[in-house]
């Protein structure tokens, strides 16, 4: 077999894979309406499993092997980050808040200003 060939075999069980997994889901919310009456308990638990059956058969498909590869150096990249201290934080969010006020204020002035301007020109005055 060559490459080309066994891709297009991956991919149509990977389309199959993926009508299957869409059919989960669609029937997760078509049951959760039909067994209404039922408890809520019951009804929360059939589309979890529902969900989780999905979630699985779609880690079997190549994008859902590639999620979790991302998934995974993700996280492993997370735990590299330096996360700041909490004095960092508050002196940052209060400069962020400072700042904030400082343009919030400019703009109302410069908008108080055009207002006035435009009354001036057009002679309407509010």
């Amino acid at each position: 077999m060559n490459a080309s060939t066994e891709n297009q075999q991956t991919g149509s069980l990977d389309g199959l894979k993926w009508g299957v997994i869409f059919l989960f889901l669609i029937g997760a919310v078509v049951g959760n309406y039909y067994f209404a009456e039922q408890s809520v308990l019951v009804r929360a638990i059939g589309v979890v499993a529902a969900v989780i059956i999905a979630g699985l058969i779609a880690l079997q498909t190549e994008k859902g092997r590639t999620a979790l590869a991302f998934a995974k150096e993700s996280r492993t990249e997370v735990r590299k980050v330096v996360w700041p201290t909490r004095q960092e934080a508050v002196q940052t969010t209060g400069i962020v808040l400072v700042a904030t006020l400082i343009m919030s204020l400019l703009l109302w002035g410069l908008d108080s200003i055009l207002f006035w301007v435009v009354g001036f020109i057009t002679g309407l005055q509010v």
